[in-house]
């Protein structure tokens, strides 16, 4: 949990919350920061009793000050084997979604939960994994990476665009572009979070989100933001958007973005779990936007919204979060 990303304090949130949840369930847990160690009770009571996600994300300097000072240490603040059974990663972006952290745990032996390296990497870098959705036949919105003309975003997707860093999550660094003189803004804005920039066509219609467990596929859920974007404050504060589980949708439209959420699963080679998001458009089309390796599960996050409309408990997601990583490690 916590991590240098720009989703540190959405890491540490998801991370609380996961503890309290397995400590229910009997599990003894050990709570770590790999930006600065385990976290001590003292250290967990102070983070438990404040307000850790903020409305916008940490200052990108003081993440760098963190992350250049954690580098030099990460692989010994990691468990080896023999030390835990499992490590439940609640980290989300960076080293934590990258696959940085599953190939340390790879070469020490330890079993963790979510996708590989590999697949971890895949899916966070969007340009790489919208690829393997087109090569998988699964719809995804137009799209092209930075630099780009106005003449080039004008004529291959039209306006608006959206413009977001290519290997961030959570919406950090994200613009909506209707205007042309606004597209190099939101491409400036974008590269203070990560070195590549995508520029992708804007879908108008419904967002939804299909959350994937094991092999099965969750109810849908519709997200109704209170600003025009799904972003950083929508998604962290209270209230400032409503999440519909189920979504209103036909039984066959249910069936159709179910399907397309597995496809997209299965193209990235993930496991374990995650989240797939979409945009519906106005003709019933469903778009593909990304899928989320690490996905939230804070108070206000989508998974274990839609594990709750299957019946599933929050402290039995997680339960079954780590009986997956154990099967993928052949634990028992």
């Amino acid at each position: 949990m916590g991590g240098t990303s720009s989703e540190r304090d959405v890491s540490l949130a998801t991370g609380m919350r996961v503890t309290e949840a397995l400590r229910s369930r009997g599990h003894q847990i050990t709570p770590v920061d790999p930006a600065r160690g385990p976290i001590s009770d003292a250290e967990y009571r102070a983070l438990a009793g404040g307000t850790v996600v903020r409305t916008a994300p940490p200052s990108q300097e003081s993440l760098r000050q963190m992350a250049r000072e954690a580098l030099p240490r990460l692989a010994t603040t990691l468990p080896r084997q023999g030390e835990t059974d499992v490590v439940f990663l609640g980290l989300h972006g960076g080293w934590g979604e990258d696959g940085t952290i599953q190939a340390l745990l790879d070469l020490s032996g330890v079993p963790y939960t979510g996708s590989g390296r590999l697949a971890s990497g895949l899916a966070l870098d969007k340009d790489v994994s919208k690829h393997l959705f087109r090569q998988a036949g699964v719809t995804t919105a137009d799209w092209l990476l930075a630099p780009a003309t106005i003449e080039e975003v004008r004529t291959q997707l039209g306006l608006p665009v959206i413009v977001k860093p290519a290997n961030e999550g959570s919406t950090v660094g994200l613009s909506i572009v209707k205007k042309p003189e606004e597209l190099q803004p939101a491409i400036d804005e974008a590269l203070r979070f990560d070195r590549q920039v995508m520029i992708e066509q804007f879908i108008a219609g419904r967002e939804l989100t299909v959350g994937i467990l094991g092999d099965v596929a969750l109810p849908v859920g519709e997200i109704i933001p209170k600003h025009e974007i799904y972003d950083y404050e929508c998604k962290y504060t209270a209230g400032m958007a409503e999440e519909r589980f189920p979504a209103d949708l036909t039984a066959t439209e249910v069936t159709r973005v179910q399907r397309e959420a597995l496809n997209a699963f299965r193209a990235l080679k993930l496991s374990g779990y995650a989240r797939i998001d979409f945009r519906m458009s106005t003709n019933g089309t469903f778009f593909c936007l990304e899928a989320n390796t690490l996905p939230g599960m804070t108070q206000t996050s989508l998974i274990p919204q839609a594990a709750a409309a299957a019946g599933i408990s929050f402290p039995e997601l997680c339960d079954r979060i780590v009986q997956l990583a154990l099967e993928r490690r052949g634990g028992d």
